[in-house]
């Protein structure tokens, strides 16, 4: 059996189809989904989601594209959905660099305001990080002690120096789709070197459908797309990338 460790079955792309949706994963092995908040809001959907499906579990946060405003309130609010049975850590939370995006200074606060949270309240956290790697590192070695619960960077796509940080940090790295693309070289060159027991798998979809289906609207039941490739690009087997990464996710969110 699969988890996909990160999916956004909320997202109004899966409206109406969302339990054709499960089974589908289900069917394909695929038999735990964690469902990843990007914003207030979308805690509650994704906690709503967890108490419908037996095998959705949540992770809450602000993603870094949604935290103008973030306050001591928003702390509050993340702090008592996270007493909910179903939420299994703090994400997605991070730092984005795209134009347009919030003022650095104002990421860089709501991430360690959350990083602080997740410490507290003993969950993993999950990273979103998008032309920020510097910056991020740099929070994260300066605050190691707020790591002792674990975390993963979700969708991987720095480089091996990069990643050797984050496995030196104690944390994890999961990949996504992008590892069977044609131009996804680097994290193809980077997946050989990080240790099996550190891997996570993930989806994000509905968003980076691996290749044949990119394009497509990408769903947890392409996992086993995602975990043969790593199979191929680590020369071992299918069956040790699933047990491995189910492993690895048990042990990191607890479930």
């Amino acid at each position: 059996m699969f988890i996909d460790t990160h999916a956004h079955l909320n997202d109004k792309r899966f409206n109406g189809i969302v339990e054709e949706t499960i089974k589908y994963a289900n069917d394909m092995q695929v038999g735990t989904i964690i469902c990843s908040a990007s914003s207030i809001e979308t805690a509650y959907e994704v906690v709503r989601l967890s108490e419908k499906y037996d095998c959705v579990y949540a992770t809450i946060g602000v993603h870094p594209q949604d935290v103008e405003g973030f306050n001591e309130k928003s702390i509050e609010i993340l702090r008592e959905l996270a007493k909910h049975k179903k939420v299994v850590g703090i994400g997605e939370i991070g730092l984005e660099y795209m134009e347009g995006s919030p003022d650095k200074e104002v990421q860089k606060n709501a991430f360690l305001m959350q990083l602080r949270l997740a410490n507290e309240l003993k969950l993993p956290f999950v990273i979103h990080c998008r032309e920020a790697v510097g910056d991020m590192l740099e929070i994260l070695k300066a605050n190691k002690n707020l790591l002792a619960y674990g975390g993963t960077f979700h969708c991987f796509s720095e480089s091996e120096e990069s990643a050797k940080i984050v496995l030196d940090l104690g944390l994890h790295i999961s990949v996504g789709g992008v590892v069977t693309f044609k131009n996804g070289k680097k994290l193809q060159g980077v997946v050989p070197n990080v240790p099996l027991d550190r891997l996570l798998l993930e989806t994000d979809c509905p968003y980076l459908a691996p290749e044949p289906n990119r394009g497509k609207l990408n769903q947890p039941a392409y996992i086993p797309i995602i975990a043969e490739k790593i199979a191929l690009l680590k020369n071992i087997s299918v069956a040790e990338v699933a047990k491995a990464t189910t492993d690895n996710a048990r042990r990191l969110f607890k479930i």
